[in-house]
């Protein structure tokens, strides 16, 4: 039997060794859907719900792999509907390659069913390389280019096959004019900067007293490279979102989270630094880095394309983090004065005593604080974390200390709803032998989450360790847009557009299979994990929280609190119980440390 276009493109994903394909079928790809079922279902074919959910199945399965993704999708709807997804890893640096269907060639141009420009549509998310194929010939080449590139990159690529291109008979690109042969595979490179420029760098961190460090995923695989700079230093490390895994939560001058999400210590440290070193992050909110002026700036990056950006770096060293830092930890003093450091330390240590506090301030029914703070010390040595966009993330930043061989993610730059559950199953099909955990709203279960519950029913018990646990901060109310609209624009909550039905999620849960707790009282918040975290399947667990604990900027002060709570006093509907929780919420920042206590 002849080996057809499709038949060549599976069997070209499997010589790059991509064992799994996220997608949902359509008449746009039923040549690749037959040559799935002749070649026995490899690459697997991975069913999700929706294809924005293959998208960030895909993400996820890039982001905690550290290969490729691949997605796959029908022609015109389908196609469309990868895009947030894929925007989703464009704009956070991953591996993705999408394949697309598209209408019969003959049809092109003809207004015909389902017909999109899809070169066109796909030119700003793929633009690293989208390209459709409309003979045989143009394969290898085209396949291998968008993975190769999608790595090399750390960018989307997109392939577009027509759907009666996927039936031809495959034929390999001849020794002959015009044609454009391939070859398989990607050597490992890391660049390194240049020795002179790694002396410059040096210079300018010796000659500060008060250095800061940041650190984003790109940071990631420089674990003892970061730690053994900031002791040369003596230097705090703060840390982009996406970053949040790089470096140990429990080491003492690591300040946690950076931002709108972050927490106090960052923001001080940010604010008295003199000098400030980012490693392997583009973070892009200007505001929380230091005055300009203040502080000197060196950046590490691996992509030239990325350095110099929001901030004016003096040096700017493209190379791999790791190879870098340990070309530039011999050119770096010894920080001899123990102060700066010293106060960074006692800073992390009283914010540490602040998030216990806030988690134990009393709320309607569960203070959403408490349900991150209370797995912290039950999280699982290999677990795989996965935030939702939205109040989620909040608790996800601030509370949680990642560790060791522990990973975790959330849709970094984009900030889109609906990647929380999605990310989870992505971790499990790229490691099914370790737990996984999605941290959730409300707003984004019922925007696509428990659709993909179904999903996950549908292939757990195909994974070595079945627990997959989707926590629900049920609020009823699209929390962090309303938390938005009271401190930016000192609006009142707007009911209509930010309250949202209860709905009973882990009766859907139990409705097809899975493990379901609704959570109502404080002291079971607890318990509940420990069962979730025993079980011998999925889980849901459905915490009832209450709306008006606040996620506080690190920058707030109480005055502000209580200037925003004015504002908003004149009609809103939770507007006594945000001034309760806002003010008992942030005097704990306020609070004396407890060894003074004493």
């Amino acid at each position: 039997m002849s080996t057809k276009v499709s038949d060549y493109i599976l069997q070209r994903l499997r010589e790059w060794d991509v064992d799994h394909v996220f997608a949902y079928p359509g008449d746009g790809i039923n040549g690749l859907l037959a040559a799935w079922g002749r070649a026995d279902n490899k690459p697997r074919f991975v069913q999700s719900r929706h294809e924005e959910m293959s998208a960030f199945e895909a993400v996820g399965y890039a982001k905690f792999s550290g290969r490729v993704g691949v997605c796959a999708a029908t022609s015109g709807p389908g196609a469309i509907h990868l895009l947030n997804g894929l925007y989703d890893a464009k704009l956070d640096h991953v591996p993705v390659v999408a394949i697309v269907g598209q209408t019969n060639r003959s049809a092109m141009g003809g207004s015909y069913q389902q017909e999109v420009d899809l070169v066109s549509l796909y030119k700003d998310v793929a633009s690293d390389f989208c390209e459709m194929v409309t003979v045989p010939e143009q394969l290898p080449n085209v396949l291998d280019r968008a993975l190769r590139t999608a790595v090399a990159r750390r960018s989307v690529t997109a392939v577009i096959v027509p759907a009666d291109v996927q039936e031809l008979d495959y034929s390999p690109p001849e020794h002959a004019f015009k044609m454009v042969p391939s070859s398989l595979g990607m050597s490992h490179y890391a660049p390194v900067p240049d020795d002179e420029d790694l002396q410059k760098a040096a210079d300018l961190l010796n000659s500060g007293g008060k250095t800061a460090i940041l650190i984003g995923q790109g940071a990631r695989g420089a674990r003892t490279e970061v730690t053994q700079v900031a002791e040369r230093l003596g230097a705090g490390v703060a840390k982009a979102l996406l970053g949040k895994d790089a470096l140990d939560d429990e080491l003492p001058y690591v300040t946690g989270a950076i931002g709108l999400l972050g927490t106090r210590p960052s923001y001080e440290m940010m604010r008295d630094c003199d000098t400030l070193l980012v490693i392997g992050s583009s973070f892009p909110y200007t505001q929380f880095l230091p005055q300009f002026g203040k502080a000197r700036a060196v950046q590490i990056d691996i992509d030239p394309h990325m350095v110099g950006l929001r901030y004016p770096f003096e040096v700017n060293l493209v190379g791999d983090a790791a190879r870098t830092l340990r070309r530039l930890l011999p050119l770096l003093d010894q920080m001899e004065d123990s102060a700066w450091r010293k106060k960074i330390e006692d800073n992390v240590a009283h914010w540490w005593e602040v998030m216990d506090r806030r988690a134990a301030v009393e709320a309607d029914p569960i203070n959403p604080e408490l349900v991150a703070h209370a797995l912290n010390d039950l999280l699982p040595e290999n677990v795989i974390l996965a935030a939702d966009s939205g109040s989620a993330a909040n608790w996800y930043a601030r509370h949680l200390k990642l560790r060791g061989a522990m990973r975790g993610s959330l849709s970094g730059t984009l900030a889109t709803m609906g990647p929380g559950v999605p990310y989870a199953i992505g971790a499990k099909f790229a490691h099914g032998d370790r737990p996984a955990i999605a941290l959730v709203g409300d707003g984004a279960m019922q925007m696509n989450g428990m659709a993909e519950l179904i999903t996950i029913a549908k292939y757990w018990q195909d994974w070595a360790d079945p627990r997959l646990i989707v926590a629900v901060f049920n609020n009823r109310d699209l929390n962090q847009v309303t938390w938005e609209m009271r401190a930016m624009s000192g609006a009142p909550q707007f009911l209509p557009s930010q309250s949202i039905p209860d709905v009973a999620y882990a009766d859907f849960a139990r409705s097809i299979g899975l493990t379901g707790i609704r959570i109502e009282k404080p002291d079971e918040v607890a318990g509940a994990w420990r069962t979730a975290l025993a079980a011998d399947r999925p889980c849901v667990l459905d915490f009832v929280t209450d709306p008006a604990v606040p996620p506080i900027p690190p920058h707030a002060t109480l005055d502000q609190i209580e200037a925003a709570a004015a504002a908003v006093l004149k009609g809103d509907s939770d507007r006594a119980g945000m001034v309760r929780q806002g003010f008992k919420a942030k005097v704990q920042e306020f609070l004396p440390h407890r060894h003074r206590e004493e």
